[in-house]
């Protein structure tokens, strides 16, 4: 399967380009959407795409109203980030874009968060990357995948139906996966508590591997960390005065914990999230996508999507990443 890997910047332009031609539907997903100056042509792009008649769907977590309010968590609903995420979500609404918050009714305001990016626009699909559609999200260190793929994109607008189904009910599903040609497989993260068929293939290669490279947000902590020490690795993740003050508690807390340190002296905040692994036999296997590979995310139970890859091309495009971005 022929991917390539886009920049933030590079893919908000090219996805609202694809939506301006979309013709049957558009599924757009993220953690956190906002009507920003980075963003602004891809929200016009989407209420063009409804005008026309496309069937166009726009799902965001509520932790949007978090990180628009510079607070982290969803507690702010009267400042100016919040009131401007609210107007957004109507005014798509009043112009036929189907818009849902995502995370109402949550047991935490951690527990059962979605975490998965995703936009499809027809039979084109950006994913497999961490960015989120706000002005921070497109500023940081961070890259979506695009290929072209009617079976990939029904499963992931599919896959967004079945996740606006459990909203409605309160409900997650069990983790699962799809072939997509021999070398790579699609991973999804239902958001059960405990249960993340993602982590658990990260520590399942990690283990096997005889080096390993890791790019996260996060440090890794958990079974991961304790794989890790144990073999040659690169680890890149924040320091601790690159982060918000809850993310710079929580780099803390995995660091103390872990004794793992990183290698990233980069300014940009790194958001990023794959691993590298190398096997015995000289040969690679990627796992990219939205989880952090943090254990925080399992036992919180977030929806996820990755992509795990022994695809030659992808493997050569993340490690070309790191050479311009990260390292």
């Amino acid at each position: 399967m022929k991917m390539k890997l886009l920049l933030s910047k590079e893919y908000v332009t090219q996805a609202a380009k694809r939506v301006d031609e979309a013709t049957k539907h558009v599924a757009l997903i993220a953690m956190v959407i906002a009507d920003h100056p980075a963003t602004h042509e891809l929200i016009e792009a989407l209420l063009r795409a409804a005008k026309r008649g496309v069937d166009v769907s726009v799902a965001a977590d509520i932790f949007t109203y978090g990180e628009v309010s510079g607070s982290f968590l969803p507690l702010r609903y009267d400042s100016k980030g919040s009131r401007a995420a609210t107007t957004m979500a109507r005014r798509l609404r009043a112009g036929g874009v189907k818009f849902t918050w995502l995370g109402h009714g949550r047991v935490t305001l951690f527990n059962g968060r979605t975490h998965s990016k995703w936009c499809v626009v027809d039979d084109t699909v950006f994913s497999f990357g961490g960015v989120n559609m706000y002005q921070e999200g497109i500023e940081n260190t961070d890259y979506m995948l695009e290929t072209k793929d009617p079976i990939l994109a029904d499963t992931l607008i599919k896959e967004q139906q079945r996740i606006l189904r459990a909203e409605r009910a309160s409900q997650n599903f069990p983790s699962h996966s799809l072939a997509l040609d021999e070398q790579s497989i699609a991973l999804f993260d239902g958001g059960i508590i405990g249960h993340s068929l993602i982590y658990r293939r990260a520590c399942e290669l990690a283990k096997k591997a005889e080096s390993v490279l890791f790019v996260s947000q996060y440090c890794p902590t958990g079974k991961l960390s304790r794989i890790l020490k144990q073999k040659p690795y690169r680890l890149y993740f924040n320091r601790r005065e690159q982060a918000s003050l809850l993310n710079r508690i929580l780099l803390w807390f995995s660091t103390t914990v872990s004794g793992l340190r990183t290698e990233y002296e980069k300014q940009p905040y790194l958001h990023a999230k794959f691993i590298i692994f190398t096997m015995p036999d000289g040969k690679k296997v990627a796992i990219s996508g939205s989880h952090n590979f943090a254990y925080t995310g399992v036992l919180f139970g977030t929806r996820e999507i990755a992509l795990e890859t022994k695809d030659p091309a992808i493997i050569e495009q993340l490690e070309s990443f790191v050479k311009q971005h990260v390292a």
